[in-house]
């Protein structure tokens, strides 16, 4: 059973505006994967500022978007009026018994409890739904994007197993496929994307002053970055997906 650490877990309003611009969307093959055909009642589930969302509505698909923090829910809406959007968490989803067909968790999975969440998502899922989770996972083959993590992981890490995640019955086991890509940046949205993750939006405010100094001087100093206009992010994208066993 995965256990989160509250504190951070909630903190991701404070800097819900850097999220939205900093933070990737995800690969079309990935979404793709995520989404066969057929299934056209999609929840976003903990849908944060409606990175994902703007696909699945991208592809003409009926989808309700769910997310415990209200500055996050204002950012998603912002970019997406047509869209519902509803407070509620993955341990508390707002929405009827069998009332969508597929449930995605993006950059959210290692947030829940995953005991409570298991048997909600269950519960919402109409008879041999599919539950799909999705990362975005920077590359540290990349010389720099090693150096980077390296800076940012003196804020302390929030542990997410992206390969196995855990679910269990009432689903089949898992299936797993990865996507590599790049994601072009603005050096200021580098910053904003550091900015978004939990463990440097908790530090106090001297220490993330500090690690946000070390990253601007990565950026001036390393040769694949210097001078750059833009910046080439590596990232894996690693799903997975699985259905719900029919009685």
């Amino acid at each position: 059973m995965n256990v989160p650490d509250p504190v951070r877990a909630g903190s991701f309003g404070l800097a819900a505006r850097e999220y939205e611009r900093g933070r990737p969307s995800y690969p079309r093959e990935a979404v793709d994967w995520l989404l066969p055909d057929g299934q056209v009642r999609v929840l976003d589930l903990a849908a944060g500022t409606g990175k994902l969302t703007r696909q699945i509505v991208a592809r003409g698909l009926e989808v309700v978007a769910v997310e415990p923090s209200e500055a996050m829910r204002n950012e998603l809406e912002q970019a997406l009026p047509g869209v519902i959007s509803l407070a509620g968490s993955a341990e508390d989803i707002p929405l009827e018994d069998g009332s969508v067909d597929v449930v995605l968790v993006a950059q959210a999975w290692h947030w829940v409890d995953t005991r409570r969440a298991v048997c909600e998502v269950a519960r919402v899922l109409s008879p041999g739904g599919r539950l799909g989770l999705v990362w975005n996972v920077r590359d540290e083959r990349e010389s720099w994007a090693a150096q980077l993590d390296r800076i940012m992981r003196r804020g302390g890490v929030q542990e997410t197993n992206t390969t196995d995640p855990p679910v269990g019955p009432p689903f089949e086991p898992i299936e797993r496929f990865d996507v590599e890509w790049t994601y072009n940046l603005k050096p200021q949205a580098l910053l904003d994307l550091v900015n978004s993750r939990s463990y440097i939006i908790t530090l106090p405010d001297d220490q993330r002053a500090e690690l946000l100094d070390d990253v601007r001087e990565l950026l001036a100093r390393h040769r694949a970055l210097a001078g750059r206009a833009e910046i080439g992010m590596p990232y894996i994208t690693r799903c997975s997906r699985t259905r719900l066993t029919e009685a």
